[in-house]
């Protein structure tokens, strides 16, 4: 018998190769609670993403959603905040 597929096997016929994935890789359901930004809701949602892949997969995973976690937050920094409260000391120097 041949591992090759031949011009009479039908779709059904073909069994298609699953990628093994190794005893981690089953979701990890961790709840992900939604902050109200847009661009960390997205980082978040992205690690979902490693629950499909074997183990030495999450790193890249992780490397990315920290670079996006990073660029959120230094673009948080950049927007102008509320202004300061007034001192209920006045202007003493």
């Amino acid at each position: 018998m041949s591992d090759s597929v031949s011009e009479t096997d039908s779709p059904q016929d073909v069994a298609v190769a699953e990628p093994a994935l190794g005893p981690f890789t089953a979701p990890l359901n961790v709840p992900r609670t939604p902050t109200g930004n847009g661009g960390v809701d997205a980082q978040l949602a992205r690690l979902g993403d490693a629950d499909h892949l074997a183990t030495d997969g999450h790193v890249e995973v992780y490397e990315d959603v920290h670079r996006g976690l990073r660029d959120a937050l230094t673009a948080l920094d950049a927007r102008p905040g509320p202004p300061a409260p007034l001192s209920p000391y006045g202007n003493r120097s």
